[in-house]
C-alpha cells in the first residue's frame, strides 16, 4: 500500500488536534477545580529559555494548516509568536486548525507534494519540495510543540496520561 501525501499528513494533524482539544479542555477544567487563573498557564513555560504554551499552541496550527499553505504559496515562515491570545483563544486556534484541515480534499493536498519551499529564516533562504519540508521539518515541529504544550499542562498538575496526548486512534474496521 503506497502512502499518499495526504495520508502522511492531514489524518496525523487532525489527530494530534483532535488530542490537544481535549488536552486543553482538561487543563481548562483543572484550572477551575483548583482555582488556577487558566490566564496564567497561556504564559507559563518549562523552563525560562523555552517559549510558554502561547507559543506552542501558535506552532501546532502553524506547522499543519501553516505548512500545507506553504506548500501551495511556496514560501514558509517561521510562526510570529507575539500573538496576545486568552486560553479560550488558544482552544479557537485549535479547533479552528482542525476544521481548517479536515476541510482540505486528498486530490488537493497529494497535488502540493513536489511543490517548492522555500523556508525563509532571516536572511537565509532554504530549498526543499513541500514533501521533504513537511517530513524533515514541519511534522516534527508539529509533534514538539504538541508535546510541549501537554507537558506544560501535566507540569502544572493537570492530570493527563499517554493516551490523552495520543488522542483517537485510527483502527481498522
Amino acid at each position: 500500500m503506497a502512502i499518499s501525501f495526504y495520508d502522511l499528513t492531514v489524518p496525523a494533524f487532525v489527530q494530534t488536534l483532535a488530542a490537544l482539544e481535549k488536552v486543553l479542555e482538561r487543563g481548562l477544567s483543572h484550572a477551575v477545580d483548583t482555582a488556577i487563573d487558566p490566564e496564567s498557564l497561556v504564559e507559563t513555560r518549562l523552563f525560562p529559555d523555552m517559549l510558554p504554551l502561547r507559543f506552542q499552541i501558535i506552532s501546532v496550527a502553524h506547522h499543519s494548516a501553516g505548512a500545507l499553505e506553504a506548500a501551495r504559496s511556496g514560501a514558509f515562515m517561521p510562526p510570529d509568536g507575539r500573538q496576545a491570545l486568552t486560553y479560550a483563544g488558544l482552544q479557537a486556534l485549535v479547533a479552528d486548525t482542525r476544521g481548517k484541515l479536515e476541510a482540505l480534499s486528498k486530490d488537493e493536498i497529494d497535488a502540493l507534494e513536489n511543490n517548492d519551499i522555500t523556508f525563509h529564516f532571516g536572511e537565509r533562504r532554504l530549498p526543499f519540495t513541500a514533501a521533504g519540508f513537511l517530513q524533515s521539518f514541519s511534522l516534527p515541529n508539529f509533534y514538539f510543540h504538541a508535546a510541549t504544550a501537554y507537558d506544560i499542562l501535566r507540569m502544572k498538575g493537570v492530570p493527563l496520561g499517554k493516551r490523552d496526548f495520543l488522542g483517537r486512534l485510527r483502527m481498522k474496521g
